[in-house]
């Protein structure tokens, strides 16, 4: 298994951002780890080269959103051998990790198109994101990730905040005995994160720490530019949750 550094006896934060000056913001705040995505505003999609080797130069490790298309985690044949492509070419950039899902159905992992892009990964660490917060057992689906040798496994527990679902995280950190990392993230706070950890026991948190940007210009939602307000990484909130972290 390959871990990304963490830092001994602190949870570690992660913040996910999908633009350079996301990630100058985690520089600044000091961060542990970015993931790196594109187009957060759709869930986040795999991210450019130009953007990787950005985020890889910053000094913070990287793990990258593999997400060859927005909506369900339901590929198929040409969507799988993109994503395959993508995680080979991210192994050799200097990425710390990627990060995928795939489901088989709507309440099962794909395990067969996992275990291709676990091998696709070799020499890096692999993150089951939170497509296992739509199987039917998270807590079992540990087990499985474990099995295929996946390094991380990113949650909210099922629920639609980690908060929510604190107490299946804490089932799940259970299952994983220290086998793998599981990360809670959705709705992580610096109001709440001490809480999350303490009931929790995760050893890593996950956190946009973003804030809403005023555009002004109405024109580029009326001409499909984009599909909402843009969200802004906060220097001032990720050094926020940092300091909450260290309350718990």
């Amino acid at each position: 298994m390959v871990m990304s550094p963490v830092r001994a006896g602190t949870p570690l934060l992660e913040i996910c951002v999908d633009d350079a000056d996301g990630v100058a913001a985690v520089v600044a705040a000091g961060g542990d780890r970015i993931e790196l995505c594109g187009a957060l505003g759709l869930g986040g999609l795999t991210p450019s080269a130009a953007l990787v080797a950005h985020a890889v130069a910053s000094g913070v490790p990287v793990h990258a959103m593999v997400r060859p298309r927005d909506g369900d985690f339901r590929y198929d044949a040409a969507d799988v051998a993109l994503a395959t492509d993508e995680i080979r070419r991210l192994a050799t950039m200097g990425v710390a990790g990627v990060v995928v899902g795939a489901m088989a159905d709507d309440k099962r992992l794909d395990l067969d198109i996992l275990a291709r892009w676990r091998d696709a990964a070799a020499g890096i660490a692999i993150v089951l994101h939170r497509a296992i917060d739509l199987v039917a057992d998270p807590v079992a689906a540990v087990e499985q990730a474990t099995a295929l040798g996946y390094d991380h496994v990113l949650t909210s527990g099922g629920a639609a905040t980690a908060l929510e679902g604190a107490d299946v995280i804490a089932q799940m950190v259970m299952a994983a005995r220290g086998r793998l990392s599981i990360i809670a993230g959705s709705g992580v706070s610096a109001d709440n994160v001490a809480t999350l950890i303490a009931r929790t026991g995760v050893d890593a948190v996950h956190a946009s720490a973003s804030v809403r940007e005023d555009w002004g210009d109405s024109r580029v939602l009326a001409m499909g530019f984009a599909a909402g307000p843009r969200r802004r990484t906060s220097v001032d909130r990720i050094a926020a949750i940092r300091r909450g972290i260290g309350e718990g």
